[in-house]
């Protein structure tokens, strides 16, 4: 081969490699609604089934510390599109679901950054009547006022069962093309896989927020019949509810058929948009982001139907011990994260920033306030944030629900504090060595209650964190 000839060969290789290096990646953030901590089959469950699921989390860095920002709906989802802590726009309290127009969100980065963007699923942040489009996001079906669908089967909007609900019919939007027995989860999926297949060929930012697997509990009969035979070939042994402190019920098993489905469906959506990407040959160039907005619904104050089971952590959604905030987390990004698990503790505020990062866009550091970005651990490097510090602020309990009590809760290194503020008292107790928050060393380790109870003070003035006024009395 002749000199120059070689040289153009080497030349055309460096330009196609250049191009890929630049070349802008794909993001699809996959967001789950209330799945608990321990309600994937990679993560212990046994009743439960998520190959899908399971298959890419095998392949992506699995967080064994992530948490929600909250352990709530709205508050939660506020904190991954703001990356504020949600204390700080008073939710919940004063202004419960209203995400102000003024906020820039992650999807307004993405777009600014040269990104076709698209919102699939649960908003749930439209108390001001801001929607997704209003918020960055060039594609919306789905997003409105609604926190939960009446049904999962077409009409969403209309109440089949009186006892899975109550109230008025909150608008679910842009989901017109619906025909009778759709399912919610795969109507979602539907409008993903023809958005992604319409844009393979720009980069695109695709935020996926499933009304599942949040109530009311409704599955396709196929897959309730087949976790009842699962059920009925190996039922649970022992009581179904255990009493763990002031926290109201816990439920013991993982034996809620029509949970289990509702998964399956799940499962099947990300499987299907995996597929799509690899149909595509975008699988190499797409980041995959995994993660649910707070820990699984297995704790009540009443007699309300529950879920799952969090267990061995303690209690679950609404609750800021580890059953109600931490939830399961991996990343996916092609070429650079290693399979594995990290201790590396992130929270919902995370996100904003470290994709942002990982994208090579401008960080927006007026905005993200209370996010970090995590790109060096995925980049498999040392992180030197260890004792980074961590709120979460629960002013409107819901005791005679989900069994929870108003405190504030701060997390540095291996410790973290409860202040009960409303009642007086704290719990502090070392995550590292007791997970499931079982051993209070308030008493026996006062000085590090005092340092973190001071933090969470300090901090929750500083934010004018809402603090509901006591009761005056008669």
């Amino acid at each position: 081969m002749k000199t120059k000839q070689l040289f153009l060969i080497l030349l055309t290789f460096a330009a196609v490699s250049v191009n890929s290096q630049n070349k802008k990646q794909n993001v699809i953030f996959f967001l789950v609604d209330d799945l608990g901590w321990m309600d994937l089959s990679y993560r212990g469950s046994t009743f439960y089934e998520t190959p899908n699921i399971d298959k890419v989390a095998m392949e992506s860095m699995r967080f064994e510390q992530a948490y929600a920002a909250h352990p709530r709906c709205v508050p939660s989802r506020m904190a991954m599109v703001t990356g504020k802590f949600p204390a700080r726009n008073s939710s919940p309290g004063r202004n419960e679901s209203h995400l102000k127009k003024s906020e820039f969100t992650i999807a307004e980065a993405f777009k600014k950054g040269g990104y076709t963007t698209f919102f699939a699923g649960k908003w749930h942040l439209a108390g001001a009547e801001v929607y997704p489009e209003d918020q960055g996001f060039d594609y919306n079906y789905g997003g409105g006022h609604a926190g939960a669908p009446k049904s999962y089967f077409y009409p969403y909007n209309k109440q089949k069962n009186p006892k899975n609900g109550n109230g008025k019919e909150k608008a679910i939007l842009h989901l017109d093309d619906a025909q009778e027995g759709d399912y919610l989860t795969d109507h979602i999926t539907r409008k993903t896989v023809e958005f992604i297949k319409s844009h393979k060929d720009e980069p695109f930012f695709a935020y996926v927020s499933h009304y599942g697997v949040h109530t009311p509990f409704e599955g396709k009969e196929a897959y309730k019949a087949k976790y009842q035979a699962k059920l009925d070939k190996n039922p649970p042994k022992g009581s179904d509810y255990i009493r763990i402190g002031d926290t109201g019920e816990t439920k013991v098993h993982q034996d809620n058929t029509t949970y289990a489905s509702m998964i399956q469906s799940m499962d099947e959506s990300f499987g299907a948009i995996t597929k799509v990407l690899e149909e595509l040959h975008l699988d190499d160039n797409t980041i995959i982001v995994f993660t649910s907005d707070h820990g699984g619904l297995s704790n009540r104050g009443n007699k309300r139907g529950l879920a799952t089971s969090n267990l061995p952590l303690r209690a679950g959604k609404g609750h800021n011990y580890e059953g109600g905030i931490r939830v399961p987390v991996f990343v996916k990004w092609p070429g650079v994260t290693k399979s594995g698990t990290t201790n590396k503790v992130i929270t919902g505020t995370d996100y904003f920033p470290t994709l942002l990062e990982m994208n090579k866009l401008p960080l927006e550091q007026k905005q993200h306030l209370d996010g970090k970005s995590f790109m060096k651990t995925l980049q498999g490097k040392k992180d030197k944030d260890k004792d980074r510090e961590i709120f979460w602020h629960s002013p409107v309990p819901r005791p005679t629900s989900t069994g929870d009590r108003s405190n504030t809760a701060v997390r540095v290194g291996d410790y973290k504090l409860l202040d009960f503020y409303e009642e007086g008292y704290v719990e502090l107790y070392n995550i590292a060595k007791d997970p499931s928050e079982m051993h209070n060393l308030a008493e026996s380790n006062p000085e590090k209650a005092n340092e973190l109870l001071k933090k969470v003070k300090d901090w929750r003035k500083g934010i004018n964190a809402f603090v509901k006024k006591p009761k005056k009395k008669k």
